[in-house]
C-alpha cells in the first residue's frame, strides 16, 4: 500500500516536500512515479525516477521547478517542488510500475492501488 504525505496549503512561489512510503517494504529497483489529479481533469504524470539507475525524467510544466529522488533504503520517494504556482494545486499520488524501456514520460505504467494521495493547494 502506498501512503503519501506533506501536502498542504502554500503561496504561489513557495515550496512543498512530499513523501511516498510503501507500506509493505521496499520499492527496490522499481520505476517509480508521482502523478497528479486536480478537479475535472485526468490523473497525469509529474516526475520519475528508475530506482535501480537513479535515471529521472519529468513533464514539460515541470520546468526544473521539481525534483524526484529516493533514499538509500529504496523505502521512500520524495517530489521536492519549488516555485509553485496555483496551478499546480492537485492531489498528488506516488506509484511504481515500468516504463518498458520506452521512457518514463511516454510509458509509465502504474501497478499499484492508487492511495489516497496528499492535497497540495498553491493560492496566488
Amino acid at each position: 500500500q502506498l501512503e503519501e504525505s506533506g501536502g498542504g496549503l502554500v503561496q504561489a512561489g513557495g515550496s512543498l516536500r512530499l513523501s511516498c512510503v510503501h507500506s509493505t517494504g521496499s520499492f527496490g529497483n522499481a520505476a517509480l512515479a508521482w502523478f497528479r489529479q486536480s478537479p475535472g481533469k485526468e490523473r497525469e504524470f509529474v516526475a520519475g525516477i528508475i530506482g535501480g539507475s537513479g535515471h529521472t525524467e519529468y513533464a514539460d510544466f515541470v520546468e526544473g521547478r521539481f525534483a524526484i529522488s529516493i533514499n538509500n533504503a529504496k523505502t521512500t520517494i520524495y517530489l521536492q517542488m519549488n516555485s509553485l504556482k496555483p496551478e499546480d494545486t492537485a492531489v498528488y499520488y506516488c506509484n511504481y510500475g515500468s516504463d518498458y524501456g520506452l521512457g518514463l514520460v511516454a510509458r509509465f505504467i502504474p501497478f499499484g492501488d492508487w492511495g489516497q494521495g496528499t492535497q497540495v493547494t498553491v493560492s496566488s
